[in-house]
């Protein structure tokens, strides 16, 4: 079939997953945001194996960024780790989506867990996109290659930032790490095909914005339940119509 990647065994998989990674626009959205994160680091006086672990263990640039500054400014490790969890929540929905098209009937629950862990913005979007062109048997293996393509991309930016934090700019760290969020915006908006996933997004930007200007606080979870709720009851009212 034309636009599908065949591979032989599980390691070819994991492997194509890396390559796959390397060559993926989200590798070099990785690089700029890691440079950045390593900076912020460096700032607030952690050290780079601390800056090495929380990426390996955390696995998600918003949340490190909230832990490095919760951390560097002696907040409560307990207000830390309440904000760090509610940041993650958001992947919640990512994984749900993402494990049918991993999961197969042979597939053991332990062969579930690395993917799931593994589970962020880049890996998200490039794997609904590669893992409908494979094997069913071959996606676990592809989604762990692709991950750890990912992850060493930004355990090796974050060693770069970290060292050139003393010639880097603030200005220009800070817009390292707008990366991420905006490459899964121009994605996101690119991969909406239905009325209601771009009426959602339209709808959480707007709410975003404006919760943001009154200070309100969990604005991106308001911003987001919000959204999608109102966005879902202009779906259902809409086919109601017709």
């Amino acid at each position: 079939m034309a636009g599908s990647l065949t591979f032989d065994s599980s390691s070819a998989a994991f492997f194509g997953g890396v390559r796959a990674a390397f060559l993926s626009v989200f590798f070099l959205v990785l690089a700029g945001t890691y440079v950045g994160l390593g900076a912020l680091a460096h700032d607030f006086g952690l050290s780079i194996f601390w800056l090495t672990l929380s990426t390996l263990l955390v696995w998600a640039a918003p949340a490190q960024v909230i832990l490095i500054s919760g951390i560097g400014t002696g907040a409560a490790l307990i207000e830390v780790a309440l904000a760090i969890t509610l940041s993650a929540i958001r992947l919640f929905p990512m994984v749900v989506a993402l494990l049918p098209l991993v999961r197969t009937r042979d597939t053991r629950l332990r062969d579930l867990i690395l993917p799931t862990h593994f589970t962020s913005v880049s890996m998200w979007v490039e794997s609904l996109r590669l893992l409908p062109m494979l094997a069913p048997e071959r996606r676990a293996a592809f989604c762990n290659g692709l991950s750890v393509g990912y992850m060493g991309a930004a355990v090796g930016f974050g060693f770069v930032g970290y060292y050139l934090a003393a010639g880097l700019p603030p200005l220009l760290a800070a817009t390292l790490l707008f990366l991420t969020p905006l490459s899964f915006l121009i994605s996101t908006a690119r991969n909406a095909r239905m009325m209601m996933d771009r009426l959602a997004l339209g709808l959480g930007l707007a709410l975003g914005a404006l919760l943001t200007i009154l200070h309100v606080d969990f604005d991106l979870m308001w911003a987001g339940i919000g959204g999608g709720t109102l966005a879902y009851v202009v779906h259902r009212v809409r086919e109601a119509a017709t």
